[in-house]
């Protein structure tokens, strides 16, 4: 029988079953790896910025007057040391790029450097079209020819830690993200709390013992029934809604907020999570984009706020946590008569971790000057995606078997990881 379809059925079958015994507040510890394996490396929270973010507007190239040439309403303004804390100008990062003053909360894992840029990132494709560069993205590949697959899966199938966990990959939402897809299991989870077993605790009680009872036998079905009792066992003691952050660390009220909070008890509880997917959308901004106020400027909120609270929640876990940024491609360089941006080319991507060689923009800048762009009026991508994943897989991760996860695709180093 297909161990995956029985893990994800007893998931589903428990998820609206009665509840067992309440369970302790403290926080719970399980092992799943045996002796003998291979080491597991960082835990890899991905979070993809879909609509393809204005990257231009995130880490901004405040040093270059070609960017507020071509962008005279949503330019931010340069750093202005008689102005601040108006919270309209760039947070100066190192005298030429600074962070939207949204992302001022990120400002303290640079200068930790815990937090680490590469400008100018993407992939090849040049179609700007948000289905084609996602699916092309998440499956690590350059074009349609490539493995279905995603390369996050590809990771997992080809490096055994001996983690059977039926949570070791996770997307934390309603939908699996295509990264996630492939051979090894991996579960769709929008909050803990579906995975509780719900109900009149008498009932729960007998429902849990029958189900201990019934996976007892030493067969493939018992063990995978067994491991999923194990991971429920877990998540029925992981409350969201109770669950008290580090360091004084205040998540914001959203979605995304949420979805980090979950992703940082999962961790703290050790129940085999190796990768957490989570997306944060909206990024498509064509129109009213706003500049150092407006639409764009409350979805970088969101995502400052909720990785600088990962980054303090996690402090003493950032030695084993490596989070990746990343969109399907950037926008165009000049802003468009809607006061919004269109469809670009060169994106960028940020990675926090104890082992980023933060506190840098990293890459080679290929400059805004009209001689200097991509096709129609692009930032140039001068590093590849797949350049920055496959130093992040390879060192933190562990794996090295690039030619598996980026088919036809020689890494090159970028420097990103210490």
């Amino acid at each position: 029988m297909n161990s995956t379809l029985t893990r994800r059925d007893f998931f589903r079958s428990l998820a609206a079953a009665p509840a067992a015994t309440p369970w302790p507040t403290w926080m719970p510890r399980l092992a799943f790896a045996p002796q003998q394996t291979a080491p597991r490396g960082d835990v890899l929270v991905v979070v993809f910025l879909r609509g393809a973010a204005d990257v231009l507007n995130m880490v901004v190239p405040f040093g270059e007057e070609a960017y507020y040439q071509a962008r005279p309403t949503l330019g931010i303004p340069q750093p202005d040391f008689i102005a601040a804390g108006t919270g309209m100008q760039a947070v100066d990062l190192d005298g030429f790029f600074g962070f939207h003053p949204s992302l001022g909360p990120l400002k303290a894992a640079f200068d930790e450097q815990h937090l680490g840029i590469i400008h100018a990132c993407g992939a090849p494709d040049i179609s700007r079209s948000h289905f084609k560069a996602m699916a092309l993205m998440e499956r690590g590949v350059e074009d349609e020819r490539g493995p279905a697959s995603g390369w996050i899966n590809r990771h997992l199938a080809t490096y055994n830690t001996g983690n059977n966990s039926p949570i070791r990959a996770i997307g934390l939402g309603s939908v699996l993200p295509q990264s996630l897809y492939g051979e090894v299991p991996a579960t769709a989870m929008r909050s803990i709390v579906d995975f509780h077993l719900n109900g009149d605790d008498r009932v729960g009680q007998q429902l849990y013992r029958m189900l201990r009872g019934l996976y007892s036998q030493d067969s493939e079905i018992g063990r995978v029934g067994r491991e999923t009792l194990d991971v429920i066992d877990i998540l029925s003691k992981l409350d969201p809604a109770q669950y008290r952050p580090e360091d004084g660390a205040t998540y914001p009220e959203s979605t995304f907020g949420y979805n980090l909070r979950q992703a940082a008890m999962l961790i703290k509880a050790e129940a085999g999570l190796e990768v957490a997917a989570i997306d944060l959308g909206g990024w498509d901004t064509h129109f009213g984009q706003g500049g150092s106020q407006g639409l764009m400027a409350s979805l970088l909120s969101d995502l400052g706020q909720g990785l600088a609270a990962f980054h303090a929640d996690m402090i003493d876990y950032m030695n084993q946590v490596t989070v990746v940024v990343m969109s399907e491609f950037g926008r165009r360089v000049k802003e468009n008569a809607s006061l919004g941006t269109d469809h670009g080319h060169g994106s960028m991507m940020m990675l926090m971790g104890g082992h980023v060689n933060g506190g840098q923009v990293i890459g080679e800048w290929p400059g805004l000057e009209i001689d200097q762009l991509f096709g129609p009026g692009d930032l140039a991508v001068t590093t590849d995606y797949r350049d920055v994943l496959a130093e992040v897989v390879g060192q933190r991760l562990n794996n090295g078997a690039m030619d598996q996860i980026f088919p036809d695709y020689v890494p090159r180093p970028v420097g990103a990881i210490k």
